[in-house]
Order: structure tokens, then sequence, then C-alpha cells
């Protein structure tokens, strides 16, 4: 253990000790840093514990706020001692150490008692585990993009392959490589320049998965084996975790975050948290973000405005301030979800998630045979009687494509290998996606909750998938085609109509909102095979992630059907067979069905008094 001391921090320097012993009740030590004002008596105490290496900086604005601030590796990881279960077990230890470590904290003569934890994703995930205990002396939490349960991560009846096993090389596998004396990477850096400049190409082209493991190391190569063997397994049950949690929460996510299952905390907090603070004052907020671009205003190449960018440290200091310090700065009095809807650029409030009172807004699927690729004849009708005879009158009973799982639909992210926003036109030369589009909107049309398509749909294959995909259609476009925000394409249009003079049509970006998948054979259960004749018509109800966005008039809705987005998810081989152990792939007519009979169509959940 070291301890150093930097001035000219605020009004106080600070003082830091590097892998400091913290024992928990088995005899086994985990090693922490320590950052805390150098002033005289003590602070509320703030504890971030994480498989990822714990940092040895960045705090500082926490402890010019006076906070004594601890990052700590959780068992088995880094400088701690133990073995690391990962999250896809039931029983890891992490709640045990949680909890211990909250009371060491604690106790130190530096922390006044009051703790309270922060940190995303797994390192949220930590926390709900701790929180399920009930350490006396934690008093509040801040974690935030955590889903109630692994199969909103991993499993949605379909292997999410891409970002699965790039996680496993890049993160999980570089320490345990080095624990266990093999060579490198040793390093999440390494591991990822690896990646990045040699190994990706490789990697996302195996096949079976179901041998994966045997690249992996020990200490996570047999539990990636089990989980594959077990992908719907349902490890950490938050969902029934609410009832005994004592303390508040403040919670982050996106539009665009993978992790977005995470608002379904707030719901469950409010019904059964413990106490009375726990339900009335657990707090969400969601922006226009993907999980790693939490508080940001642009993502990629998409810039949804100044109004989208929120300081997180800022908003945690503050929401820490009002429990930990008893400072009335009105925390308990804001609303217990403000959330950011693209398209009207602006922040709103409600009571809860989803949204209460929302309209649901269907739209029928119509068209002919030639839906597939960007000039088809794909429709969206809102279906009141009049379009629904109109359509009926003009439309196909049907629109197929082809699937082939060896030239699969590719997914739309950047260099992070993260699900982002992204302009669908990148793919409009392909005829295996599906378009149905309204005509341009009369009027603005807010849509807030969880949008979902119906479809009535066969396959020649006896198992296959449909990826159902909500995409916002501008009617013009920056002219650079960069930035191809809400906000600056409406302008161009505005210029453009303004103008006066006849203007060639552009066409506008066609921004993804958010999107759904069934894998046909777990269209009812993730834990049930059904598979379907060739030709065997069934209904499938696809419910889209969550999302708020105001489609604006001129803009038109457009619905994509696919059936694949690798390697965001894995391919269905169309086989029928285990598609995490075969290497066999064939291709699959799918027929998507529109007639009164069959009425596939979009329902959109529409926030009428916006």
């Amino acid at each position: 253990m070291t301890d150093t001391q930097a001035g000219g921090v605020g009004a106080l320097g600070i003082i830091s000790a590097t892998d400091v012993d913290v024992p928990m009740r088995d005899g086994v030590v985990l090693r922490a840093n320590v950052f805390r004002p150098d002033g005289e008596g003590a602070y509320p105490g703030l504890l971030l514990r994480t498989p990822y290496g714990k940092p040895a900086g960045g705090h500082d604005r926490y402890v010019r706020a006076g906070y004594a601030v601890v990052t700590q590796d959780s068992r088995g990881r880094y400088a701690s001692d133990g073995e690391f279960v990962p999250f896809t077990e039931q029983h890891t230890g992490d709640a045990e150490d949680g909890y211990d470590s909250v009371e060491w904290l604690a106790a130190q003569p530096w922390c006044n008692g009051r703790v309270g934890t922060f940190g995303a994703s797994y390192n949220a995930w930590m926390q709900w585990e701790t929180a399920r205990l009930r350490p006396p002396h934690l008093v509040a939490m801040c974690a935030y993009t955590i889903p109630l349960e692994l199969t909103a991560v991993d499993w949605c009846g379909a292997f999410r392959a891409g970002r699965r096993i790039k996680w496993w090389l890049t993160t999980i596998a570089p320490d345990l490589r080095r624990r266990h004396g093999l060579p490198g990477p040793h390093t999440p850096a390494e591991a990822r320049q690896l990646w990045d400049e040699v190994e990706q190409a490789h990697w996302v082209g195996y096949l079976p998965w179901k041998r994966f493991p045997d690249h992996l190391p020990p200490g996570l190569a047999e539990y990636a084996a089990e989980w594959l063997d077990e992908p719907h397994r349902r490890p950490w049950g938050f969902d029934r975790v609410h009832g005994e949690v004592e303390v508040p929460n403040l919670d982050f996510s996106g539009w665009y975050d993978h992790c977005n299952d995470t608002m379904h905390h707030l719901a469950g907090m409010q019904a059964n948290g413990r106490t009375e603070a726990a339900r009335e004052q657990t707090r969400l907020i969601i922006g226009p973000w993907n999980h790693p671009g939490l508080g940001k205003r642009q993502i990629g190449d998409i810039d949804f405005g100044p109004q989208a960018e929120l300081d997180l440290p800022d908003l945690i200091v503050r929401w820490f301030d009002y429990w930990l310090k008893g400072q009335a700065n009105g925390t308990d009095c804001e609303p217990a979800v403000r959330y950011f809807v693209m398209g009207a650029n602006q922040w709103k409030a409600t009571t809860t998630w989803p949204l209460p009172g929302t309209t649901p807004a269907s739209y029928l699927l119509s068209g002919d045979s030639g839906a597939a690729g960007a000039d088809g004849g794909g429709r969206l009708c809102a279906a009141n009687g009049q379009a629904e005879a109109a359509a009926s009158d003009a439309a196909a009973a049907s629109s197929s494509y082809r699937y082939d799982p060896r030239d699969p639909v590719p997914t739309l992210w950047g260099k992070a290998w993260f699900t982002s926003p992204a302009d669908r036109r990148q793919l409009e030369h392909r005829r295996d996606i599906l378009r149905f589009r309204t005509e341009p909107l009369a009027e603005d049309v807010e849509v807030v909750g969880y949008p979902e398509v119906v479809l009535h749909v066969s396959s020649t294959a006896p198992d296959t998938d449909f990826f159902a995909r909500l995409v916002d259609e501008h009617p013009g476009a920056d002219p650079d085609g960069a930035g191809s925000g809400c906000s600056e394409a409406d302008e161009l249009a505005a210029a453009v109509e303004s103008s006066g003079e006849p203007q060639p049509e552009v066409a506008g970006p066609a921004l993804e909102v958010c999107y759904g998948m069934v894998r046909v054979r777990h269209r009812n259960t993730y834990e049930r095979e059904e598979l379907v004749e060739p030709g065997q018509v069934v209904e499938l109800r696809i419910e889209l992630g969550a999302t708020a966005c105001r489609f604006q008039a001129g803009h038109r809705i457009r619905l994509e059907i696919t059936s694949s987005d690798f390697p965001n998810h894995d391919r269905n081989h169309n086989t029928g067979g285990d598609d995490l152990a075969e290497t066999e792939m064939t291709p699959a007519t799918q027929t998507v069905y529109h007639t009164e009979a069959l009425p596939s169509r979009l329902i959109l959940p529409v926030d009428a008094s916006a």
C-alpha cells in the first residue's frame, strides 16, 4: 500500500492510497484504491466495485465535492485475491463481498459512516447484488444501465455474438491469462489492439460457437461453456430483488443502450421497494445515448443537439449531496423520470416508466412482392376503415425475400461495437430487407414506450429469425452527408422549401429508432423450442426496444423486416438444429402476409398529449 498527497484540488488536496487490504468474511482479501480529501474530519464514502480493474484516478470531482472514494477490484480480479465467478452464475459471492466492503468503508476513521455506491453496467450489477443484503450503512445507490436479467443482454432467443466474444476476449480474459501464467495479451488495452488490428475478422466468422470457450483461459472458459449450453438461464432475478432493497437508486440509460432494460428497475422499486424512500425516491434519466455514450450529445455521426448533453458526474454529486450530506437541493422533489424526445430534441418528465396514458396506433403492412429493396412498394397504412379498404384493394397478399445466413445483413455500429443510431440508407442496396413506409406525415406523431410489430409469416425453413426495425425517414439531408441529426435535416428541408426555386429531390437520412427480433423456435418462450413446418403460417409478436421519438410532419415512418443483424446477433442457420453447435447453413425464403385475415401491423404507443 502506498500513500500520496496532491495539492491544488479545489479547496483541499487529495490523499490517495493504492491496493489497500479489505478483508472479507471468509478471509479472502480484496484490494482497493482510496481517494479522500486532505482535511480534518470524516466524509461520506462512495464505493465502486468492479471486475474491470479499479480506476487509479479520475474521481477528483467527487473528492472535491467532499467524498471519500473507494474503488475496489472484485474477487479474483487484478489485485484482489480469490477466484473470479462471472455473473452468468447465480451465486458469485459478490453480494457478500459488497456487504462487507460497505461496512468496512463505513468503519474507517475518515468516513462518517454514510455510504453510497455508484457505477455502470457490471459495476451496477455489483450494487444490486449488494443492496439485496441491506448493509446497515448503505444509504443510496447510483446503479445505472444494468437490466433485470442476463437474458436481456445476451440471449433474446439468439446469441449476441459480436459483443459477447469481444467482451470475453478483450475485457475478461486478459487478466485471467496473466493470473494463470499464460501468454498475452495481459491487459485490456493490449487485447483491444490485437482485436482491432489483427483478429477481429477471424473471431467474428468463428463456428461453431460452442467450441469458442476452447480459446478462453481457465476461470472463464468453463463458465462460458456452461452458459452456451444453457443460454436462457436467468441467474440475476433482479425483478425479485426490489422488495429486499431499502435505499433509493439513481439510474441512467439511453434509447440505443443495449442494457436499457434497466428502465424496468424503476417500476419494480416503485411497487415493491422495502422502504418509502426506495419506492418514492428512485429516479431514472433516459437520453438519446448508447452504452458508452451516456450523457453525450453525439454518437458517431448522429448529433442530437446540445440539449441532449448532460453532465452525469454533476448529477451524481447532487444525488449524493442530498442523501449522504442532507443538503436541501430539491432532489426529493424532482420527477421520477426524465426522458429525451428525439425529433423534438427536448426533455420531458413523467411519474413512471413506461409512460402512462399512451394510445396504441396501428399501421397495417401492405404492398407488393417487390417490397424488398429501397424502391420496393411496401406501405404502412393507418388502421382505419378508409385506409384498410384502400390497402386491401391495391395490395398483394404477401411480400417475400430470400435470407441466406452466409450473406447476413450487417450490423451498423461503430468501431466500439456498441448499439448506435445509424442511417439505414447504407443498406438500401440489399434485397433481403422489406421496407414499409407511410406517406409523408400530415402532422407530428410522438411515440413513447415500446412499439410492437405483429407479423404473420412463413418460411421454407423449420426455424429462422425475423427482425423488425423502426426508422424515422427524413425528407431532406445535409448536403455534406454528415451530422444527420433530426434538427439538421429539418433545417435543410426548410431551406429548400423556402427558396422558392425548383429543387431536385434529396433523399434524407433514415435514422434507426429501435428494433426487436424473434427466433421462430422461441416465439412463445426461451425455454421451449417449437419448430414450424415449411410454409406454415405463424404469428410473431416482436416487442421493439424502448424509445421516445417525434416523427415530424413531412417525415415518413418506416418499418424494416429482415432475418439477420450480424454480428450483433448470431445467424440463424435455418436448419432447425442447434445454431450454436452447427456449421451447416442453408438459405430460406421468408414471406410476410398482409391481408384482412392475416393483418401484419406496427403498433406504436403514441403520446396524444404531445
